[in-house]
């Protein structure tokens, strides 16, 4: 099984749209694959990698009844990247 190093991942949350962006790697230009409804799949044009994930309506699919998963992102920051700390 070939294994790929992914490097960086940026998790940015925007409560307004309630939308969950993640991003694998440096910016890069990619092409979006809606996967599902509301997933995307962001992949880069020359490789065919995927560069990143869009989940629409996220609180909506993941919040669980104390809503601790959409909790947890928000305690994160919007912009700081894993692994970092507070």
């Amino acid at each position: 099984m070939a294994e790929e190093k992914l490097g960086s991942m940026d998790i940015q949350y925007d409560p307004s749209a309630d939308v969950l962006y993640c991003s694998f790697g440096k910016p890069q230009e990619a092409i979006g694959e809606e996967i599902d409804d509301g997933i995307i799949v962001r992949r880069n044009v020359e490789t065919n990698a995927i560069v990143g994930i869009t989940v629409i309506d996220f609180s909506r699919r993941f919040s669980e009844p104390r809503g601790s998963c959409l909790d947890s992102v928000r305690r994160s920051g919007s912009d700081r990247r894993l692994g970092e700390s507070a």
